[in-house]
């Protein structure tokens, strides 16, 4: 049995893909202890994976502000601290980061104390912390034909992100009576990631009307910082009354995703990779000011690949219209929903898992790339 040490935390994006390895690698009998932020997503996250050994690590993320840059540096002197001292209490055979702040300073006490490094980028434009990470470590997992200078064949491997298990699509009848909704109609699901996202659930308001007009209804997750579920009923065509509803939090999105015959969603690469498991075509909406633009990135390669279309933030007044219009074309959406199914053809989790194991039982023999499913 190995140790594992994943570097997580931070975001849902981070830490869903920290929780999937670590549950793959308790089924092959390996244990890991997962690092994560102190912000409330990941608390949340963290509620139904009681089993795991989870440690709330100091820092703050990168901002060229000078007050919070000032606040990041004097964050990872802490992070970089407590990092040192979890590498010599949990003595693992491997670190694993998956980017944003807590993968940094891991991977340099890590390395400090002879323990291999790997690090996963789900993101199509890799991001500060695992740029930094490449350097010193065995294996770097980036997203499919994505190249970065300085990172040999011996180390790169290209490989999708990993899903949780739990992510299987169950009867729409069922996830739809556990959210309230009509099976019989179709429902727009609305997600701004794990933070949630202002001027989505401010478009998902304005437009509940229209969609409920056309029959549609929609469900809008909100994020953490609304409190409280909300329902409402809109009139629609015939008299009839259509059901929208807000949530704050998810915690079982295989089911909602399960209703959905629609997504608009922020381009993070975490829930790009759940609608490809789920087969769920989208409209995304990349986020403006992500770090590096890597949500365009995002965006245009799902797009590219026939998942769905992409709308750029400033032209939110013609979503409306855009989703009314694929929302009545069933020819289209079976069409987005067969080429996600092609791209879900491999299984990163599985690929991933595997490696590591490599890694650990025979370092010297571990630098020759294994096929994946063409």
């Amino acid at each position: 049995m190995s140790r594992f040490l994943i570097a997580c935390g931070g975001t849902g994006g981070h830490l869903a893909p920290g929780i999937a390895v670590a549950e793959e690698l308790e089924a092959r009998g390996h244990s890991s202890c997962l690092l994560i932020s102190t912000k409330q997503i990941d608390s949340r996250l963290c509620e139904k994976y009681e089993r795991f050994e989870f440690r709330r690590m100091p820092g703050a993320g990168f901002s060229a502000h000078p007050l919070r840059f000032a606040r990041f540096v004097a964050g990872q002197a802490k992070a970089l601290t407590f990092a040192r001292r979890t590498v010599r209490e949990v003595r693992p055979d491997l670190v694993l980061g998956f980017g944003g702040f807590t993968t940094a300073a891991v991977a340099l006490a890590a390395r400090g104390a002879g323990v291999p490094v790997a690090v996963h980028e789900a993101n199509r434009v890799p991001g500060r912390a695992v740029r930094f990470a490449a350097s010193m470590a065995r294996r770097v997992y980036l997203p499919p034909g994505v190249q970065r200078s300085g990172i040999g064949p011996a180390a790169l491997r290209h490989v999708g992100m990993p899903v949780r298990r739990e992510f299987v699509r169950v009867a729409r009848a069922r996830a739809c009576a556990q959210f309230g909704l009509d099976p019989e109609r179709k429902v727009l699901l609305v997600l701004g990631g794990s933070q949630g996202a202002g001027a989505l659930n401010e478009w998902a308001r304005g437009s509940v009307a229209a969609f409920a007009a056309e029959g549609v209804q929609t469900v809008c997750v909100t994020g953490p910082g609304h409190s409280q579920r909300e329902d409402a009923e809109s009139a629609g065509a015939g008299g009839r009354t259509v059901r929208s509803v807000f949530l704050p939090f998810c915690d079982d999105m295989a089911s909602l995703l399960s209703c959905a015959t629609l997504v608009v969603s922020r381009a993070g690469a975490g829930t790009i990779a759940e609608l490809i498991r789920m087969r769920v075509p989208a409209l995304l909406v990349p986020y403006p000011h992500a770090a590096d633009n890597h949500q365009e990135a995002n965006a245009r390669f799902f797009e590219q690949q026939g998942g769905g279309f992409t709308v750029a933030q400033e032209f939110l007044g013609d979503l409306t219209r855009e989703a009314i219009e694929v929302l009545g074309n069933d020819w289209l959406l079976a069409q987005f929903a067969g080429n996600l199914q092609r791209l879900d053809r491999n299984d990163p989790l599985a690929y991933i898992a595997d490696d590591l194991e490599r890694l650990v039982r025979e370092p010297s023999k571990s630098d020759v790339a294994p096929a994946l499913v063409p």
